[in-house]
């Protein structure tokens, strides 16, 4: 490959792997969810730098080659001749495919014997961690039923050397797997709930979103299996007293903009429609249909002691400081953006595929009354943080109706089953902080007057892409969370257009279908 085709490579995967792992010869060198890197060519060579707080390295590539998830490249240190391996992982699991299945067989056989000890009287049956992809089952959980005499209860386990990803996912699974027992032992017993088992100190995504499912259609009972000690811990699910979660004070975009105002005029001049992000006090994004392409910080400047203002750019996790000698490289990006990410660009590059759940909310903002009347066109705040635990997202647009009541927004471009668990957790956290008047305090909705009501949940997805688990586990949410799923058009990059929606059971319509 020449230099040109291997920078383009790197750059059309690395856009998109903004989470990936870095590994050189099997060791693990940088995560990029913490780390920063730049391609660069020079005396034509594809250069690779990558740095972070606790190291900083350059590679020549020499080679390139994708497959599946993992970009594997042949590169060379600087000063020396040998090449190495570098793989940079989209899939955080850098387990080989025999240790993954080793570690599930091995679980499902303590799982095996620590019900069988804390569920005396109790018989275990289909205790597997077979693939069955018809119903979105994969070998990452163990699952099976409980039985005693004409009742039961479903099981679903995970262990410890999974990632917190899919310990988090582990709910979404547990209930799909507590629809299905249900469908298929209908003529036998009576599925009474759920049993989650997930490991110590791993469980506080999964035990905030088990606090908000309908306890009159199953018992919910969360365990944290202690995997060393052979122990286990029953949780109390509904108890959230004690929610670990964190509202990080929303900056005053005016003040900050007026700050940055001449790094926004000159991003301005290059792409007029660029979307300027406020960010925090110190830092404003530049945004191209939802895709970040700059940033404009304050950066400490040693000689004269001071903050000044500079420019970066670059895609995801790509960071170059805007100077002389990179400026037609800024350049060049800004036009491909420009020609690229519009609604009638070339599907197949993947400056127009990246990031589609961004493209389609900075399409939302725009008005997002277009999603429900409602809603407040003039009030609303995308990528909010939420912190919950050891849990850090961003969900994706906090609004308000025009009565003032509360309303979280989550978006989704593709199928995905984990919308609704999801969408679940960020309306927990924005309830959290409501119910204890944190949000004005905090820089959000300023001069508006609450409403005392429970926030609104909104998802909404392209109406061929919603996920076919959706419908069933907005069936199992508690009926306190009062949710609305909007389909859209598909063809919302041309425009937002809501062709069906689907609303909880009000309090009356529950009454009547009882």
């Amino acid at each position: 490959m020449t230099p040109d085709s291997l920078h383009r490579t790197l750059e059309a995967f690395l856009a998109g792997s903004r989470h990936a792992l870095v590994l050189e010869n099997g060791a693990r060198l940088f995560d990029l969810e913490h780390s920063k890197y730049a391609v660069s060519g020079e005396f034509h060579k594809c250069l690779l730098h990558l740095w972070s707080a606790e190291r900083n390295v350059v590679r020549r590539v020499l080679d390139a080659e994708v497959k599946q998830e993992t970009l594997r490249l042949s590169v060379q240190r600087m000063g020396q001749v040998k090449p190495s391996r570098l793989e940079i992982c989209r899939e955080r699991d850098a387990r080989t495919p025999a240790a993954r299945q080793a570690a599930r067989l091995a679980y499902r056989q303590l799982l095996l014997r620590i019900l069988e000890r804390r569920f005396p009287g109790f018989g275990v049956t289909q205790l597997r961690t077979s693939p069955d992809l018809e119903r979105s089952f994969g070998p990452v959980y163990t699952r099976g039923l409980l039985c005693r005499g004409q009742s039961a209860f479903a099981v679903l386990g995970v262990n410890a050397e999974e990632t917190q990803a899919s310990i988090d996912a582990a709910l979404t699974f547990g209930i799909l797997w507590l629809d299905l027992c249900r469908e298929t032992q209908s003529a036998r017993r009576a599925v009474e709930g759920l049993k989650l088992f997930v490991p110590a100190g791993a469980s506080a995504v999964v035990h905030e979103r088990m606090s908000r499912l309908n306890r009159d259609l199953a018992k919910w009972q969360l365990y944290e299996l202690n995997e060393r000690e052979d122990c286990l811990n029953e949780m109390d699910v509904f108890d959230s007293g004690n929610m670990a979660t964190r509202l990080t004070h929303w900056a005053d975009e005016a003040v900050t903009r007026r700050r940055f105002a001449a790094a926004i005029a000159q991003m301005h001049a290059l792409i007029p429609e660029a979307e300027v992000v406020v960010l925090s006090l110190g830092e404003v994004a530049f945004r191209h249909h939802g895709l970040e392409f700059a940033r404009a910080r304050l950066a400490h400047d040693a000689d004269s002691l001071q903050s000044r203002p500079e420019l970066v750019f670059g895609l995801g996790a790509a960071e170059r400081v805007l100077g002389e000698d990179c400026y037609e490289d800024f350049l060049r990006l800004v036009r491909n953006l420009r020609q690229v990410r519009h609604a009638d660009g070339p599907r197949h590059h993947f400056l127009w595929r990246v990031h589609p759940e961004r493209w389609l909310e900075s399409l939302v903002v725009r008005d997002i009354g277009l999603l429900d009347e409602q809603l407040d066109p003039a009030c609303w705040y995308s990528q909010v943080p939420a912190f919950s635990a050891s849990d850090r997202a961003m969900m994706d647009v906090l609004s308000v109706t025009r009565a003032g009541r509360l309303a979280v927004i989550e978006l989704k471009a593709d199928e995905d089953i984990h919308l609704p668990m999801q969408a679940l957790d960020y309306w927990s956290r924005v309830t959290w902080h409501h119910l204890r008047g944190e949000f004005q305090p905090s820089g959000y909705f300023p001069g508006r007057e609450l409403s005392c009501e429970l926030p609104l949940l909104f998802l909404a997805a392209p109406a061929l892409r919603v996920h076919p688990a959706t419908d069933t586990l907005l069936r199992y949410v508690s009926p306190a969370v009062d949710w609305t799923f909007l389909g859209l058009d598909e063809h919302w990059r041309e425009a937002v257009r809501v062709v069906f929606r689907k609303r909880s059971l009000s309090a009356s319509e529950r009454a009547s279908a009882a």
